[in-house]
């Protein structure tokens, strides 16, 4: 449009100029002014015709050609720099785009603590001094203890007279096979290899015994005088019971446990199984009460634990409109229902002790997991009465669960977590 307003102008100019001077036998064209010519506002020279006059309508159609030829020329030029600007306009999409995936690049970056706390390394190092002055102390106590085995002290009048006869008896045993070889030796200069070899044999046997002895000393007093030791809140400590549950339309579970950590305990023991990783689970997770959830769905239980004192724990449920109660220390602290009714524990799942499972038997969270101490884990397929609870709480009735027992074969331990003799049950008692 600039170029058409230019010719025009031209071509006023010019007829004004051939007015004012006219030079007879001579005709003018105007054409196209160049844009840049029109910018610096110079004046197109005209160019006479060679060879004689044209007729206006001749006229009229070269300045038309002109003019159209300028039109074109222009949309060319135009064509052009839009071709640029998209050009230019790409290539900084592109740089626009490197730059910001590498903002989220360096964004997403970071270290994977596998679900371990972000905690202060001096708290860290405070708690694995504990622990190993915690083990230190308890190897001391079994090396006192293996030194004052000699003399029997501490242990009971009847197994210290059972024991003293069985050291006696294979201690004349010991004396006969030895006076029984010296004889042999005297009279038989000569043994066989076979000879030799019954009598390495014996004496593999009696060495044998003599290891079965001391291993038991060092044993737990009954298979169920053992506790699990959990002293880090990682995810890879952790128990696993090696009996998996039936399907159950009630139960009730039993448990002592001790426990300081703040802010929650963690995560007493979980049950998934396939397609439900929340089957049975007791968590006390952050600031939130302790919660019982059954196939995902949750009950807040009015339990109070984080004391560092031993406590006895047990709840009941049964499917029938989803009841449940919690029992703290013997004592009945709360009851509700709609927990998760009509619906039966699912059979063939992973029972561990002190993580909660994302999926079965794996995925734990380190923020979820229980530390402390643990023992006395039953599992019962019935709703216990509340004096059966009492009676347990208070010492008074030793009742392993029928499903589940608390029992040394039945209970591994994994990632540093470890297995001791529990304080006895009147003791428990006296911490309370």
């Amino acid at each position: 449009m600039l170029a058409l307003l230019a010719a025009v102008v031209a071509l006023a100019l010019t007829a004004a100029g051939a007015q004012d001077s006219p030079v007879p036998g001579s005709r003018f064209v105007c054409t196209a002014l160049p844009p840049e010519a029109a910018r610096s506002g110079c004046p197109l020279p005209a160019m006479p015709m060679q060879g004689g006059a044209l007729s206006p309508e001749e006229e009229l159609r070269a300045a038309v050609l002109q003019l159209r030829e300028t039109v074109v020329q222009q949309k060319e030029t135009l064509g052009a720099q839009r071709e640029a600007i998209r050009e230019l306009t790409g290539k900084l999409a592109r740089c626009e785009g490197l730059a910001g995936g590498k903002a989220r690049g360096t964004a997403a970056t970071g270290k994977d603590t596998m679900g371990d706390l972000p905690r202060d390394p001096g708290h860290v190092v405070e708690q694995l001094s504990r622990s190993l002055q915690t083990l230190k102390d308890r190897l001391e106590s079994l090396e006192l203890q293996l030194r004052m085995n000699g003399s029997n002290a501490g242990l009971p009048n009847d197994f210290r007279e059972v024991l003293q006869l069985r050291l006696g008896e294979l201690e004349r045993q010991l004396l006969r096979k030895v006076a029984e070889l010296e004889d042999e030796k005297s009279l038989l200069h000569n043994e066989t290899s076979a000879h030799r070899q019954k009598t390495e044999s014996t004496l593999n046997a009696l060495l044998q015994r003599v290891a079965e002895l001391e291993r038991g000393n060092s044993a737990f007093k009954s298979p169920d005088a053992f506790k699990v030791s959990l002293p880090l809140r990682t995810n890879y400590l952790y128990g696993k019971i090696k009996k998996t549950l039936p399907e159950l339309y009630a139960f009730t579970i039993c448990l002592w446990l001790r426990s300081s950590a703040s802010p929650g305990i963690g995560t007493p023991f979980s049950y998934a199984v396939p397609g439900q990783a929340n089957e049975i689970v007791l968590i006390e997770w952050g600031n939130n009460p302790i919660e019982l959830l059954i196939n995902d769905k949750v009950a807040q239980l009015p339990l109070f634990v984080s004391d560092g004192k031993w406590h006895h724990i047990c709840i009941t449920w049964t499917t029938r409109d989803g009841m449940w109660e919690a029992f703290q220390d013997g004592e009945k602290l709360g009851t509700g229902e709609n927990l998760a009714p009509w619906h039966p524990i699912k059979p063939g799942g992973v029972l561990i002790l002190g993580q909660e499972q994302d999926t079965v038997g794996g995925r734990f969270d380190a923020t979820q997991a229980f530390v402390g101490e643990l023992s006395q884990f039953n599992i019962w397929d019935r709703v216990l009465r509340p004096q059966e609870i009492v009676n347990i709480a208070n010492c008074s009735t030793n009742m392993p669960g029928n499903i589940v027992p608390w029992v040394d074969n039945n209970v591994d331990v994994f990632g540093g977590a470890s297995k001791w003799p529990v304080e006895t049950c009147e003791e428990r008692l006296l911490d309370l």
